[in-house]
Order: C-alpha cells, then sequence, then structure tokens
C-alpha cells in the first residue's frame, strides 16, 4: 500500500481530498515545480519532474500542522494519519455520556479492539474500544467530563511505524520563537493555537478547564514541553484565579487556594466557616433525574395491601437448608418474582406499556421484571428476561448475576433496558412500606416492605405470631384503574401466601 502511494503517477484528480492532520516540512523553496506527497501520512514537499522518480526525505525537521490538503485520491487508510476517535452511538436515543476512566494515556501504543476508555450513558456503562492500530496522541476529555456522542474523544496515529517516526520527529522539533512562523513567499503559518493541543494528561486537562484555561496558552515545564499540574495553577495565580500561599510546614512547597466566588456560610458559635459543596450529577443519578421528571407528569395511584409470608418463610428455609450448592443463596425475591409472573399471566394489562402518541395500549408478551438495586454509583434497575419460562433456581442465579454487575457498575445495556414491571424491595434497608413512582414506560411499579412478626387472629379468634410484609402497587390511572390492581394483587397474595400453589402453575 505504501509503495503504491509513494510510485503513483495518476494525473491529479479535481477537486482536493482532505487528509488530516499533517506534519509539514519546516521550509520550502518557492518553485513551480514543488508538489506534495504523502509518505507514510506526512505531505512532503519534493522537486517533481515528469522523467525522474519522486525523492523524499524524511530526515527534516517537520511542525505540526493540524490538517493538509491532496489533491491525489486516497484509496487506504493512510500509515501515519492522524484519526479522530469519536464517542460513537452506544444506544437508542443516547445523546451523551460521562467519561469514567481512560485504559490508556498519550504516547500508549494501541492495538487494534484494544479498549481505550469506559463511558456510562443512561442505561449502562460501556467500554469503548479501538477500530486501529496505532499510538494515542492526544486524549481530549478527562474522567467526569460529559461527552456528547460524535465528539472526538481522542486523536490517534494510525500504524506503528509512522508513529515511531512521528515520535523522533516531535523531539527532534525546536521551539518557535513566536506564535506565528513563515516559510518564504508560501506563506505556510504555525499558530500555537491550531497545533492540535499541547502534552499534558487527562487530569491536568480537566483542572484547566474547571479554571476557564485555555491549555494551549501555558508554557509547560515539564519532558517535552509537557504541562504540569503546578503550571496550570502557576497561570492561575498570574492571572488572578488563585492566591498564593506558602506553607512551612510542607517543605516550604507553594500551595495554592481557590478564591471561592460564592460567600462563606455562616459562622457557627465554635468561630468554624462551613462551605457549601457542588456535586455534579452524574451517570445514574442523572438518569434518575430525567425519568422521575417524565414520570411526575404521569397520574399515579397506589394500592396497599399485606400479605402473610409464613408459608413462604418455611419454604425457603427448607430450600436453603436443603442447599448443596454454595454459589447459591435462597432468599424471598425469587418467589416473589416468580409468583408475581404467574399473576402478570391472568392479568396482561398490568405488563404494558402506553403509546400516548398512538393512543394504543402495548401488552408485553414478556415478563421482563426489573429490580431496583441501589449501588454506590446510583439507582439502577435491571430486569430478568422472559421470567414466565424460568424456575425460581433459574431466577435466583440470573438475579445475583445482575446484583454483582450492578455493585462494580458492569450492567450492560440489554440487562438495563427491555423492562416490563418493576419490584423495589425496599425491606431489605428498611420501611414498612414506601410510594413507588413509575418507571416509564410502564404501568406499574410494586414497593414491597420488610417483613415484620405481627400478632393476627385465626378463624377461631385466637391470636397467633404473623410475619407480614406490605406491598404498595403504584399503577398508571390512564392505563389501569382500582379494581384491575385490587384483583391482580389478590391473585398474587394468594400465590405467596400459598406457594404450593405454584407447583400446579409452574410449566
Amino acid at each position: 500500500m505504501i509503495s503504491r502511494r509513494i510510485l503513483q503517477k495518476k494525473s491529479f484528480i479535481s477537486g482536493a481530498r482532505h487528509v488530516c492532520s499533517a506534519y509539514v516540512n519546516k521550509c520550502v523553496p518557492p518553485s513551480s515545480s514543488v508538489k506534495k506527497s504523502l509518505i507514510l501520512g506526512f505531505p512532503q514537499f519534493t522537486s517533481v519532474s515528469a522523467s525522474s522518480p519522486t525523492q523524499f526525505d524524511l530526515k527534516s525537521s517537520y511542525a505540526i500542522k493540524k490538517c493538509g490538503f491532496s489533491t491525489e485520491a486516497v484509496l487506504d487508510q493512510p500509515v501515519g494519519e492522524v484519526i479522530d476517535v469519536p464517542l460513537a452511538q452506544t444506544g437508542e436515543g443516547i445523546a451523551e455520556c460521562e467519561l469514567l476512566k481512560w485504559f490508556v494515556e498519550e504516547g500508549d501504543q494501541v492495538e487494534e479492539f484494544q479498549p481505550l476508555c469506559e463511558v456510562q450513558s443512561d442505561k449502562a456503562t460501556i467500554e469503548i474500544t479501538s477500530r486501529y492500530k496505532g499510538k494515542v496522541l492526544q486524549i481530549l476529555y478527562g474522567p467526569g467530563d460529559i461527552v456528547k456522542v460524535g465528539e472526538t474523544l481522542l486523536k490517534m496515529i494510525s500504524g506503528s511505524q509512522a508513529s515511531t517516526l512521528i515520535s523522533e520527529a516531535l523531539n527532534e522539533t525546536l521551539p518557535l520563537p513566536s506564535d506565528t512562523f513563515e516559510t518564504g513567499s508560501e506563506g505556510v503559518s504555525f499558530d500555537k493555537n491550531n497545533k492540535g493541543g499541547v502534552l499534558s494528561t487527562p487530569t491536568v486537562r480537566h483542572l484547566a478547564k474547571e479554571y476557564g484555561i485555555n491549555i494551549n496558552d501555558i508554557l509547560g515545564t515539564g519532558k517535552d514541553g509537557r504541562v504540569l499540574k503546578e503550571d496550570v495553577l502557576k497561570y492561575a495565580a498570574n492571572i488572578g484565579l488563585c492566591q498564593l500561599v506558602t506553607n512551612p510546614q510542607a517543605s516550604s512547597t507553594e500551595q495554592l487556594q481557590i478564591k471561592e466566588e460564592d460567600t462563606a456560610c455562616a459562622l457557627s458559635l465554635d468561630g468554624c466557616n462551613f462551605e457549601d459543596t457542588r456535586m455534579p450529577l452524574r451517570g445514574f443519578p442523572r438518569t434518575m433525574v430525567k425519568s422521575m421528571t417524565m414520570a411526575a407528569k404521569v397520574p399515579h395511584f397506589h394500592y396497599l395491601e399485606e400479605i402473610n409470608c409464613n408459608s413462604l418463610m418455611k419454604l425457603k428455609a427448607s430450600f436453603q437448608n436443603d442447599n448443596s450448592d454454595a454459589d447459591v443463596k435462597h432468599t424471598f425475591l425469587p418467589f416473589l418474582i416468580k409468583s408475581l409472573s404467574m399473576a402478570l399471566t391472568k392479568y396482561p394489562i398490568v405488563n404494558s406499556s402506553f403509546n400516548k402518541e398512538l393512543y394504543e395500549v402495548i401488552l408485553k408478551g414478556s415478563h421482563n421484571i426489573g429490580v431496583a438495586i441501589a449501588t454506590p454509583n446510583g439507582l439502577v434497575v435491571p430486569n430478568i428476561k422472559k421470567v414466565q419460562s424460568l424456575s425460581i433456581l433459574e431466577i435466583t442465579k440470573e438475579l445475583s448475576r445482575l446484583q454483582q454487575l450492578a455493585l462494580t457498575n458492569k450492567l450492560s445495556s440489554e440487562d438495563i433496558s427491555g423492562g416490563t414491571i418493576t419490584l423495589s424491595n425496599i425491606g431489605s434497608i428498611g420501611g414498612k412500606f414506601g410510594s413507588p413512582i413509575l418507571n416509564l414506560p410502564e404501568v406499574a411499579i410494586i414497593a414491597i416492605g420488610r417483613i415484620q412478626k405481627l400478632p393476627r387472629f385465626a378463624d377461631d379468634g385466637s391470636i397467633y405470631p404473623a410475619l407480614i410484609m406490605n406491598v404498595n402497587v403504584g399503577a398508571d390511572h390512564r392505563i389501569v384503574d382500582g379494581a384491575t390492581v385490587a384483583r391482580f394483587c389478590n391473585e398474587w397474595k394468594l400465590l405467596i401466601e400459598k406457594p404450593e400453589l405454584l407447583i400446579l402453575h409452574t410449566r
């Protein structure tokens, strides 16, 4: 491919072809016989004649230029070309993602399909992999930044040999005496604000962004002109964004304190200052803001019931006592999920969604029951697919898998999307009952309170201890009426209080 590009002698094709991120010779004598050719992705000015082959010199020093133009047709991906790696569409309806962490640094060699970074959308945490083999030239965002779909995450140089040549060329490039460099009558200019960015880590870039500073304006003191954290802080102090404070107990090192624009909070009785803390919403909390805002526009109603769990407790205990699999832990939730699916079979309207544009109700064929899980990263609701075709043991294993992925922030978009009804087990944390808000477009959600031992009356009037669990069904009153929810809840209650009926209906 490279030899074909070098020895190509085709006539010029009308219309310039854009070739990104070129490296051009510093000094080019003006001449009518000068032609810009590609060598390993570098636009190179060389003398051309019709009878002599093209000669190239790769030993000349280079200055960086963001893009060049070539009148030659580019047949393949040129080795050494700078490629913009954008944030691709991670799912339907996803417009932006939060950047969680980088797996690579500037200067790293990257293989094809190697993970580059991890991002979190409204639906899941996703790893972005490389489509090319090459070297990371510049990282444009830091952890915590919000990146819109289609924006460039990083710039990389395709190919491995070209990356080595570029690194050597960059190391040999001398600093320019002024912001603009002109090469004779050609007028080729080099502007420091357009050179593709200075060398720095994403953390340093994020710090500069917090101060509202253009990092290209900072003179780096690190290796090869790399901008360090200290450079950003000193620059911020020089322009009045910070105050320079010397701490004699820190080996006389200089520390900077950020000037707070807001006034300090009121003093307490002991004279201490208490400052406000700003916490940006990212990931799942950001998603909850959007979903709850939409749900507030839907008319809700709630139906409260209490369920006797004495028989269910005995059944769960017998399963756990006879359990020979150390990886399986039997809990109440899989029984509640399976019995809920059986009740949905009799009342499919509760397992539906509403299309308000067409005024139609979609009865879902699968019982994809979501389970709300509180994680360090916020509330997330993965769902167990096709519960009507799973056994209680299979539900137990799938629920355990989803819980582990949720706690490690590794849920996929498939795990989170497609739910048809939601269970919120607030009883595992505390509380007798809750008033749940719909997880649209679902038409029903159920909050389960903790199980309590309470006195109850038997049919003969005697008092006995009962394990009581409160459930609160929230429903979309546009679709479901109170009578339907009451009948549905009675069916579910019967299956929980008499779990032996599960055997009769299990397929």
